[in-house]
């Protein structure tokens, strides 16, 4: 697929990686462009429309999905990383609710749109899913509760059409890596990656130089073995 003339939402979209995967879904030639955010946001290009949509929020997701109608590419971005120990239950509720819960809801209420598109998911998740941070216990928790809903939808939507990508992102530079002092992607080319992945239809992206190198012969490792083999338990069976 190519992004040409279609409509996608991002969430998060008012900064860092976000407004880079707006400029790159605009580069594309995508029609129109909702981004998703807590507050107020202007853009200068006309095909973007600013849409309020903190997504723990389900009376804002109920309107966004309302109000979007038809849905070509859903790109669940948006997430928090805070300071945390793996002893700090507010931390992790937190986490869950923005990293989990959040993308969870959100293509809950958009799968209709999308089935009848037979359109696309892009979760942008962490290498701390597969490989914990252990500077960050609960964050990491979160994001492999993300990577596990995510491979659930691609088994379970698959019947419908709809093809759902993950992102493994390492280090990237945001607001959310400030405090580290290591080496870190640039947004827009993570971007780029993220969009060449989704339209060579690669189901598991690794969009840096880090994850890149982290996960060589991840197509034919154990785990995604194994997720080729859960899958197998759904041949004939009924799918949500």
């Amino acid at each position: 697929m190519t992004f040409t003339d279609t409509t996608v939402l991002i969430t998060g979209a008012n900064r860092g990686l976000g407004r880079a995967l707006v400029a790159e879904a605009l580069e594309r030639g995508a029609k129109r462009v909702y981004a998703g955010t807590r507050g107020p946001l202007t853009h200068p290009d006309g095909r973007v429309a600013p849409i309020r949509l903190d997504v723990t929020d389900t009376d804002d997701i109920r309107a966004a999905a309302e109000e979007i109608g038809a849905l070509d590419v859903l790109v669940n971005n948006a997430g928090i990383s805070l300071p945390d120990a793996l002893d700090d239950r507010d931390a992790l509720e937190r986490h869950f609710a923005v990293n989990c819960f959040g993308p969870y809801a959100v293509t809950q209420a958009f799968l209709p749109a999308l089935r009848r598109s037979r359109g696309r998911i892009v979760n942008i998740l962490s290498l701390s899913g597969v490989a914990a941070m252990p500077l960050q216990p609960t964050y990491s928790m979160s994001k492999a509760a993300a990577f596990s809903m995510t491979q659930s939808l691609r088994m379970l939507t698959a019947g419908d059409g709809i093809s759902v990508h993950a992102v493994l992102l390492g280090p990237t530079d945001t607001d959310m890596t400030r405090g580290f002092d290591i080496p870190k992607a640039a947004p827009d080319a993570v971007a780029r990656r993220v969009f060449d992945g989704v339209e060579k239809g690669e189901e598991d992206l690794f969009p840096d130089p880090l994850s890149a190198s982290a996960t060589a012969g991840w197509d034919g490792g154990p785990t995604k073995a194994l997720e080729r083999h859960m899958a197998t338990y759904l041949a004939g069976g009924d799918r949500d």
